[in-house]
């Protein structure tokens, strides 16, 4: 990035009021530019409140060890989607979508054990060996010498088959999930557009009628071991509503695709940049895992996660009402000086790289982390073994969103 460019955000960082930081803003994102700002907040200000920014009021909370106490104390702090869920955006009231990771116990734990069989160990190690052969052919197609796009070529195409796997999904349809996850994590950017919101819901129809027709399918079939079955066989899920099925497929498509897909381009866009640590990559490869946990913690591929008072609080010197909305920033924990040393540094052989809050914490911690961890593996494992070097040739290009930190773009080079 340019330094003036960062410069230039560190001096407005400075100068704005305090109570004038709107987090929510997404071009922050965007620009790579929203560093300066959480820094300040957690200096100054941890438990922050923002009157009427983009998306209405809400309370940040940025650093680590608060975090941990919002994300754990789901009796004051509810995920439920009819208080709005988990995204700083509020969806109109009829299009918000019940899914787990967006319901309190019990019905969360009851829907959450569903599926979480497809992330167990043992079906983990049976998915190893399809992974690795996919991520071998997607390495082994990818041109030399020339540039590309690595989010489409390598995250995308690698993303997008994992998911088709675990849904038993066709094949040649897959790109229809990479989609939808798109359409399903980017609301209009006014969230008073009526008509934007009408669009979004009607590309949502579609991914309900698609999978409607697999539900059908499998419900009448014997029990088989992807998503789809496993919802349409569990007494905790066979009886859902249109409406809460969309939103579980929601859930389960953009926890598979955005988290994985963003961490994979990153990781490739940091070693780049620190230049040092690719070597000791290279040098040592069983400093992989440790790697991998330390991409996905200096990523934080969702950038936040929001709850919803429902009581009065007193949280850390602040006094939260009702009703409020409480935004942990997974993004700022991440990179708290109190919580982690050095944290603005990429060091790939950090001791207890797993210390990070990407997976989030308590009862809604990312059911599919060991899932994403061995996606990255593999495939840093197979690269390192053909393409030692691939070369990032020009700046990224990033997502519009306060929510999902990625990219939409990434030029690279693998040298001839």
């Amino acid at each position: 990035m340019d330094h003036s460019v960062m410069e230039q955000a560190r001096l407005r960082a400075a100068a704005i009021p305090l109570d004038q930081i709107d987090l929510s803003n997404p071009e922050l994102f965007r620009s790579d530019t929203v560093w300066p700002y959480l820094a300040r907040l957690r200096r100054e200000a941890p438990v922050h409140y923002r009157k009427d920014g983009m998306q209405g009021s809400f309370w940040s909370i940025t650093r680590f060890q608060d975090i941990m106490a919002v994300d754990t104390n789901h009796r004051v702090f509810s995920s439920e989607s009819s208080l709005g869920g988990i995204t700083l955006t509020d969806a109109p009231q009829q299009m918000r979508k019940p899914m787990f990771i967006a319901m309190d116990p019990p019905k969360h734990d009851e829907q959450r054990k569903t599926v979480s069989p497809i992330v167990a160990p043992g079906n983990l190690a049976h998915l190893e060996g399809l992974i690795r052969q996919r991520v071998i052919t997607i390495i082994e197609e990818l041109p030399v010498g020339e540039t590309f796009d690595w989010v489409d070529k390598v995250s995308i195409a690698l993303t997008a088959q994992m998911l088709a796997t675990l849904f038993d999904f066709p094949f040649e349809d897959r790109k229809l999930l990479t989609y939808w996850s798109d359409v399903a994590v980017t609301p209009p950017l006014d969230v008073n557009d009526a008509a934007g919101w009408e669009r979004r819901e009607q590309e949502l129809m579609k991914c309900l009628q698609y999978f409607t027709r697999l539900w059908n399918e499998r419900v009448n079939a014997p029990p088989k071991n992807d998503l789809i079955s496993m919802l349409a066989h569990s007494p905790a899920t066979r009886s859902m509503q249109p409406h809460e099925f969309l939103g579980n497929l929601i859930l389960l498509i953009v926890g598979g695709n955005d988290t994985t897909r963003n961490s994979i381009t990153g990781g490739l866009l940091f070693m780049n940049r620190n230049p040092g640590e690719y070597q000791k990559l290279r040098d040592n490869p069983k400093l992989i895992p440790s790697a991998v946990s330390e991409i996905i913690r200096y990523q934080t591929p969702l950038a936040h996660m929001r709850r919803t008072a429902v009581e009065d609080i007193e949280f850390n010197g602040q006094q939260i009402r009702k009703g409020d909305k409480v935004i942990m920033w997974y993004i700022s924990g991440n990179r708290d000086e109190t919580a982690i040393e050095n944290p603005d540094a990429f060091i790939i052989d950090r001791p207890r790289a797993r210390q990070h809050l990407s997976f989030g914490f308590g009862i809604h911690r990312c059911v599919g982390n060991r899932l994403a961890e061995l996606q990255l593996s593999i495939l840093w494992e197979e690269l390192l073994k053909r393409h030692p070097v691939v070369e990032v040739v020009g700046e990224p290009e990033r997502t519009n969103s306060c929510f999902i930190h990625g990219y939409t773009s990434l030029p690279v080079k693998i040298p001839a």
